[in-house]
């Protein structure tokens, strides 16, 4: 099985404020198709598939428990991931030190679906996202992710409808978690 890095996830986790710390996207790149993953999980779609490895990087958390001492680090506003997608609310914390993950669970989108959202991919898997975790289990997609994949590609989505539990399981996480800056 082969594995590139998308364009989203460049731009998204290589870009001005990266995400993964330590390792050039080349180089992720490189190691996504030398590590064996220690469990692959099923996604949210048959075409999504996500890989969970052993922190290789110094990439932190990408969430973090919202408590008493840090909720006055909390900051929201309207952002758009790219510049054809409407901006949505979104919250994140500034000014915290979030620990190093334990795991890299790495989001994969089949060639097929890379195609459908508009990226010819030459390998058979596209990374889309990452997911720094404590542990090595998926954590709920955010609310308003499910939601642009229910709009469709045109709006930056997958075309994947609502999962209602899915959703409800969602909204319990991150209404207790907020990301980082």
């Amino acid at each position: 099985m082969s594995i590139v890095l998308s364009e989203f996830a460049r731009h998204r986790l290589f870009g001005a404020e990266p995400r993964v710390v330590g390792q050039p996207a080349d180089e992720f790149e490189a190691e996504l198709n030398q590590r064996r993953p220690m469990a692959v999980l099923d996604g949210y779609a048959p075409f999504c598939k996500l890989h969970v490895h052993s922190n290789w990087t110094q990439t932190p958390v990408g969430a973090i428990r919202i408590t008493p001492e840090n909720e006055h680090r909390l900051r929201s506003g309207y952002e758009a991931r790219t510049e054809s997608e409407l901006p949505v609310l979104t919250r994140w914390f500034e000014g915290v030190d979030p620990p190093k993950a334990e795991y890299l669970i790495v989001i994969l989108y089949s060639r097929e679906q890379m195609a459908r959202e508009g990226e010819e991919l030459e390998a058979d898997w596209g990374v889309v996202g990452l997911l720094p975790t404590e542990t090595p289990e998926e954590i709920p997609m955010a609310p308003i992710t499910m939601m642009r994949n229910a709009l469709g590609v045109e709006e930056g989505g997958s075309g994947v409808a609502i999962d209602r539990d899915a959703y409800e399981k969602s909204v319990q996480f991150w209404n207790t978690h907020a990301n980082w800056r």
